[in-house]
């Protein structure tokens, strides 16, 4: 695996992350999806199409390749259901992975990232990525 590719988290190291790494290995996840809020306090460049990454587990280790094939950003409101699908979570309905998502980005870890006044509303952005296990 390239040492020079920059370094990927889903999550935080755990279960989740451990989950989420899994669904990538086996291509049942295809997409994710970040606060857009999540790049502006962390000043960090928004995914484009043609980026390449190293995932990583819980351990540190990079395991994976991913490329991204595809960016928007929406209002949560706007979250389409083939999206939710591709996330590989097991969410049948958007409602479901709204409810999933919008859990995490109000769990104390996120707070403490995002910022204890930031609230998260129908109109909150949402940046939509795809992207394709890179061999």
């Amino acid at each position: 695996m390239d040492e020079q590719l920059p370094v990927i988290e889903f999550a935080f190291p755990g279960p989740l992350r451990d989950r989420l790494v899994s669904a990538i290995r086996t291509g049942r996840k295809t997409a994710t999806s970040s606060l857009l809020h999540e790049y502006e306090v962390g000043n960090e460049p928004l995914p484009a199409v043609g980026d390449r990454g190293a995932v990583i587990d819980s351990n540190g280790e990079r395991v994976e390749t991913i490329e991204t094939t595809a960016v928007r950003i929406v209002p949560l409101r706007d979250v389409p259901l083939g999206h939710a699908l591709a996330e590989g979570e097991g969410y049948a309905t958007v409602a479901d992975w709204r409810l999933g998502h919008t859990e995490f980005w109000s769990s104390e870890a996120m707070r403490a990232e995002l910022g204890d006044d930031f609230e998260i509303t129908d109109s909150s952005l949402v940046v939509l990525e795809q992207f394709i296990l890179a061999r």
